[in-house]
């Protein structure tokens, strides 16, 4: 019971939100929104299976900053940096396809789906297209008036479990929700320059990294080094890199995690065996990534009459005025 008291006090402080939050908000202004969404994600997926981790990065990097409301799409202007070029931010991609559903969608429904609807939606149907699970999408996001680069704080590749899990946390994310949602890496990439640090040749002759597979070690150093002048991707999962499946915990058990905080999670007491067990059953790991991404869809959302609905979602309304307070 005592773990049961604080989720279900986390649980009371959600209904005001929750109730503009949700199923189908979409279907009496614009029943065409989630298929418009779908159609044009289908279409890029088509001739770019990597979107779909290039979606799952920016969900989650809008999300962990001021919540779910696409303050990452914003740019920048002359007088304020936004989110966008801030250095965890700066290899985030797929906003022209955000461009595309938008524009899309302002000639079905003008003024009615927000940016940060539209990230939740494709982010959820270019998992399902790489075989993740179709879990349900709750609607009614508002976007953001705000988007500071002083703002983004997120955690980096070579963190602990334990400083990971304190980022979860602050966004009312568990435990099992954090080793879950790194799962999505099992379709993400990494430049070089988040992992070299790993590798000997990249350490000035030092032994490289124990907790990495020699092979793979050797093959990434000889992918990195290729061409000093560029920061060369690889796949995070080197088996299956563009299929959402569980064959990333499998190759965290062989010591092929890319980055030091994959790894950590096989290593980790705390981690370890939910790890094991995804390895074990993907079909469990694909139900739980669900729901621990309508979870993470919910994060500080803004809803009712808060916000605004961006007809593009690259700037703020010009009718529309920021809140100092929100600067």
């Amino acid at each position: 019971m005592t773990i049961e008291i604080p989720f279900l006090l986390f649980l009371l402080a959600l209904p005001l939100v929750l109730a503009d939050l949700r199923l189908g908000f979409y279907q009496s202004t614009c029943p065409q929104a989630e298929s418009i969404v779908l159609k044009v994600v289908q279409n890029r997926f088509k001739t770019d299976r990597s979107i779909t981790g290039g979606l799952l990065r920016m969900h989650f990097h809008d999300c962990f900053v001021r919540g779910c409301d696409a303050s990452i799409l914003i740019d920048s202007t002359n007088q304020r940096q936004s989110e966008k070029d801030a250095g965890p931010n700066e290899t985030v991609r797929g906003y022209e396809l955000i461009d595309e559903i938008k524009q899309s969608l302002e000639i079905a429904c003008p003024k009615t789906v927000s940016c940060a609807d539209i990230i939740t939606l494709a982010t959820r149907d270019a998992v399902v297209l790489a075989g993740g699970p179709n879990y349900t999408v709750p609607t009614g996001r508002r976007d953001g008036l705000a988007s500071n680069i002083e703002d983004v704080n997120l955690p980096g590749p070579t963190v602990t479990v334990s400083e990971a899990f304190q980022v979860f946390r602050a966004k009312g994310l568990s435990f099992g929700d954090m080793v879950t949602l790194l799962g999505a890496h099992t379709v993400g990439f990494a430049h070089c320059s988040f992992f070299t640090d790993r590798l000997a040749t990249f350490q000035g002759g030092a032994a490289p990294d124990p907790t990495m597979d020699s092979s793979l070690a050797s093959n990434l150093s000889k992918i990195c080094g290729s061409d000093p002048n560029r920061d060369p991707t690889v796949s995070l999962d080197q088996s299956t890199g563009f299929t959402f499946d569980n064959e990333y915990y499998k190759q965290l058990l062989l010591k092929k995690g890319i980055l030091q905080i994959d790894q950590e999670l096989a290593i980790d007491r705390s981690s370890a065996r939910t790890v094991l067990s995804f390895a074990r059953n993907g079909n469990a790991f694909k139900k739980l990534f669900g729901n621990a991404m309508v979870k993470l869809g919910r994060t500080e959302v803004l809803v009712g009459n808060d916000g605004e609905v961006r007809t593009n979602c690259r700037v703020f309304n010009a009718q529309k005025k920021v809140n100092p307070a929100q600067k």
